[in-house]
């Protein structure tokens, strides 16, 4: 009897163990046994690059969210183009604009010499993210891992599915409600514009055009970007800290100063459960802290590569 028993307690635990790999549950754990270093071998990477400059924490949290948008979390936009497609980084939103690929690409070295085809790059991004913003003094999270790698990477998913930062209020919405993501996810997000710049490019409209905007805020940002020329001359997100993860970004939509247009969207008189979450993380932080990890693991779960889908790629930068 006692046989059976566990012959039974057996089959249980192989049924469940089978309905977590075809349902791609993700865990915190999952290199604990296989790559007990990589948490830490990508720590050390993220901070390495960070002392040597700031901007990168911002960058490498941007290529988890513009990989995530696209297809899922898979690590499809570390794709270099090839003979059967081209990818993600000449896509509109990446085009000149996301970076970090060479950090990703040190620390998977890195992560081969530990634990060769062990942890995948989507893994990589997803865990470098956190680390950015804990290292600029935002919260910590755990990260739910176990993603494989995409074969192949669509420039025309990553045009369609990114949300532009000249759009409005219900396209941002639309576009976030498209990955399984709410309205509040969508503002407590936005706020990972604490910190980061963006280009001339991608704001000239909005300093021109906007009516939405501090007069002053627009005019000083006119002398540095004209209505022609100093197309890559940068400036930051959120103009008082860029290199720190805390909540004036917030702040800054609250007296017309978010640099993009899709930014002041989020407080523009027209949507009350938008403006009430911006003037609620404008006066506390901790709420803002706690919504934006909150959405870095529901968006870190968009659509995984998991079981034997994909592969680990042994490059990000191509397929195995």
């Amino acid at each position: 009897m006692a046989t059976q028993t566990h012959f039974v307690l057996l089959l249980m635990v192989a049924v469940i163990a089978s309905s977590v790999q075809v349902h791609g549950k993700l865990s915190p754990t999952y290199y604990s046994s296989t790559c007990p270093k990589a948490l830490s071998i990508v720590q050390a990477g993220v901070e390495a690059a960070i002392k040597k400059e700031a901007r990168m924490g911002a960058s490498l949290l941007r290529l988890h969210f513009h990989d995530c948008f696209v297809n899922g979390c898979d690590g499809s936009i570390l794709l270099d183009d090839n003979a059967t497609f081209i990818g993600e980084k000449t896509a509109v939103p990446n085009n000149n604009s996301v970076r970090g690929f060479n950090v990703v690409d040190d620390i998977k070295a890195q992560l081969e010499k530990a634990c060769p085809g062990v942890v995948s790059c989507a893994d990589i991004l997803a865990i470098a993210a956190r680390d950015s913003v804990i290292i600029l003094g935002g919260p910590f999270w755990k990260v739910r891992l176990g993603r494989r790698d995409s074969l192949t990477a669509s420039r025309a998913a990553a045009n369609t599915s990114i949300p532009a930062p000249t759009s409005n209020l219900s396209a941002l919405i639309s576009s976030f409600s498209a990955q399984g993501l709410s309205l509040k996810d969508l503002v407590a997000l936005s706020g990972s514009h604490t910190i980061g710049l963006a280009r001339c490019t991608v704001f000239r409209a909005r300093i021109y055009n906007d009516s939405n905007i501090d007069a002053s805020f627009a005019e000083s940002l006119q002398k540095k970007c004209p209505k022609s020329g100093n197309d890559n001359v940068t400036e930051p997100l959120d103009f008082q800290t860029p290199t720190c993860f805390d909540k004036l970004y917030y702040d800054n939509l609250l007296k017309k100063k978010g640099l993009l247009h899709s930014d002041q969207e989020l407080f523009n008189g027209t949507n009350t459960s938008a403006e009430s979450l911006v003037k609620m993380y404008a006066q506390d932080a901790s709420e803002f802290f706690k919504d934006f990890a909150k959405g870095m693991v529901k968006m870190g779960n968009i659509k995984p590569l998991t079981g034997t889908a994909g592969e680990i790629r042994i490059n990000c930068r191509k397929a195995n």
